[in-house]
């Protein structure tokens, strides 16, 4: 409704409430039994009701213009600061749920992304893993190669040893029995030393 609008209905209602008042006005309501003149009437129009009717309308004109114009202003006023509230409100909703709704995209983007960092991560941990046994079991294969060629050419060293004792000692056994003669005891007996400093 428009404010001209609004200022033509609230004038008519002021005239409707003032028609039905003057009936009731006092020095208009006059009984049948005063007056000399009129018999039966119930309203005598005289010039008093045409004065109160002038003063009532000069009082509208004036709280019509000092009063109800500025009511509906400021009731205008209102409206549109509550409209405008309400836009407001309105907006700020719908940017707190676009806000909401990117800081969800972000949320899932970002644990999409620590996913696919751990993804990757644990994939690049299980192949350092498996290097580190290959390169263990490589340098073990390697270390055990060595300890073996190192104890074969250890067993040979100790072959040969062994061999150039036994012979220098069956040599010295026999340069003994050579030189001497001896009899069975003696000679059985310096057999089973010489093997036993071989045992040994």
């Amino acid at each position: 409704m428009s404010r001209r609008e609004a200022v033509w209905i609230g004038s008519l209602a002021c005239v409707v409430a003032l028609l039905l008042a003057v009936p009731f006005a006092p020095g208009v309501v006059r009984a049948a039994s005063e007056g000399g003149g009129h018999e039966g009437g119930l309203i005598s129009l005289d010039r008093s009701l045409i004065v109160q009717l002038i003063n009532f309308v000069i009082l509208l004109v004036i709280l019509t213009r000092l009063l109800y114009r500025p009511f509906l202003a400021k009731m205008q006023e209102r409206t549109e600061a509550i409209q405008k509230s309400l836009e407001e409100a309105q907006a700020a909703r719908a940017e707190a749920a676009r806000q909401q709704a990117e800081n969800e995209t972000r949320l899932r983007a970002a644990h999409a992304e620590a996913a696919a960092i751990r993804a990757q991560a644990l994939k690049e941990a299980a192949d350092e893993q498996r290097r580190l046994v290959e390169a263990a079991r490589a340098e073990a294969q390697r270390l055990l190669d060595s300890a073996r060629t190192q104890m074969d050419a250890d067993v040979r060293r100790a072959r040969e040893e062994l061999r150039r004792d036994v012979g220098e000692l069956a040599i010295s056994v026999a340069e003994k029995l050579i030189r001497k003669s001896l009899r069975d005891e003696e000679h059985r007996r310096i057999v089973e030393d010489a093997i036993a400093k071989v045992g040994h």
